[in-house]
């Protein structure tokens, strides 16, 4: 037929080669940088929190440095002929910020490279999945830095003289969302524990002014059980709740029912919805270390999640064990972390480069593996803007503490129950 198509034209059936990296040059070896765009896409689309931190890009090199907050100080009557000597609190001195020692990598074998060559939605699938699996893990390493960053302490040589940030410690937090009451929460326990949730944005956003940190860009992040717990405040459970004219939303969507949130027409089920209250944004998320992460290169177990990258980024103990004769937290000083509340300067990422794609045709095993990677880095810098909620166990000594409290043993206390090595000192 003189439409029928050429064999030119059908390159990629008569040699499979030719659409791979190691194929001839051609048309048909377009799919993969194709592919690698629609990778890049998913990972921006499902990736959550790296928006919402400073992030630098690497040109060459390893490590990049910031400069540490505190290091100014101030001679309050300088008279004339008066050498400034400087000193220990105001020598400026630099935080260096590393990158992981090996690249995240999302892989799939095929046996049957023709379809992600001529079928734009097994490509585009294949693209979305591995996409997701790069940026879930990375909002779990970021997630897992904003807790360092709350457990880390300021410098002792701060002349601004800054405590450390609160650390929101109550038993209350296990019903947050049910986060960690292994024995089910109440309503009634889940309601307050919202409540105490919206208490601790109110006392991190007080902490902020009165030690005049930036309050622009602080978020709370807690679970969706959490966020939908949060919304539903004021909301009936029962006839005795609407006594009185009782009842309405606080996160209601008109005036007379709060005015924070959207209206209840609004399901707002996407995992991108967010609501504000007093300045604090309220997002939910999957990510937050509320489980306990496989150590890195350890295959996961029963009940645990795969490793999230180098030994740093998996914090042992922040999540609770069961105490048959209570039903909380079985170990005292264990964090039991249900929310984090932070601003954006608290942590930084870095990146080397954005997604990159490899293909390569195994023949050993005749299929094409596909692989999508990207490399990345993460430091604390500014340990004062991020806070933590956490489900102390109320066993007596050994807690972290009564709610709101500042308590210096705080800090100790969580360090050892996420199984941290504080690091913002010691690389300084």
């Amino acid at each position: 037929m003189a439409d029928s198509l050429t064999a030119n034209q059908l390159v990629y059936r008569s040699d499979e080669t030719a659409q791979t990296s190691g194929g001839a040059a051609g048309a048909n070896k377009l799919w993969l940088p194709e592919w690698e765009g629609m990778v890049m896409r998913a990972y921006d689309e499902y990736n959550m929190f790296e928006p919402m931190i400073q992030t630098k890009t690497l040109v060459s090199g390893t490590t990049y440095e910031f400069p540490i907050t505190g290091t100014v100080g101030l001679k309050a009557a300088w008279n004339a002929g008066e050498e400034l000597l400087g000193g220990s609190n105001s020598t400026s001195t630099t935080f260096a910020v590393k990158l992981d020692k090996r690249p995240i990598a999302a892989h799939f074998e095929i046996d049957n490279i023709d379809l992600m060559v001529t079928q734009w939605e097994f490509r585009q699938e294949l693209a979305r999945q591995a996409g997701l699996r790069l940026a879930y893990t990375r909002d779990r390493q970021i997630a897992s830095y904003f807790l360092r960053a709350a457990a880390e302490s300021t410098l002792a040589t701060d002349p601004r003289g800054l405590p450390n940030s609160p650390i929101f410690a109550d038993d209350v937090f296990k019903n947050l969302g049910d986060v960690h009451n292994f024995a089910g929460a109440t309503a009634d326990q889940r309601t307050t524990a919202a409540l105490k949730a919206l208490q601790a944005c109110e006392d991190f956003m007080t902490y902020l002014q009165e030690n005049d940190l930036p309050t622009e860009g602080v978020y709370l992040a807690v679970t969706p059980k959490a966020f939908q717990d949060i919304r539903s405040l004021g909301i009936a459970r029962d006839a005795a709740d609407l006594l009185g004219g009782a009842g309405r939303p606080l996160f209601g969507g008109v005036a007379e029912a709060g005015g924070l949130g959207a209206g209840l027409t609004q399901g707002m089920h996407s995992m991108s919805d967010a609501m504000v209250y007093q300045g604090v944004t309220i997002i939910k998320s999957n990510h937050l270390p509320v489980v306990d992460y496989a150590a890195a290169g350890v295959a996961p177990t029963a009940g645990e999640i795969e490793g999230i990258g180098e030994a740093r980024y998996n914090l042992e103990g922040a999540f609770g064990t069961a105490s048959a004769a209570t039903g909380t937290l079985g170990k005292k000083g264990d964090a039991g972390v249900a929310g984090l509340i932070f601003q954006r300067e608290a942590i930084v990422g870095l990146s080397l480069q954005g997604v990159k794609a490899d293909t390569v045709e195994d023949i050993r095993r005749n299929t094409q593996f596909t692989v999508a990677s990207t490399m990345k880095g993460t430091g604390v810098i500014r340990p004062e803007l991020a806070s933590v909620l956490c489900s102390a166990d109320d066993g007596g000594a050994g807690n972290l503490g009564p709610f709101g409290t500042q308590l210096a043993a705080d800090y100790t206390l969580l360090q050892a129950a996420i199984g941290m090595t504080p690091e913002y000192v010691v690389t300084a």
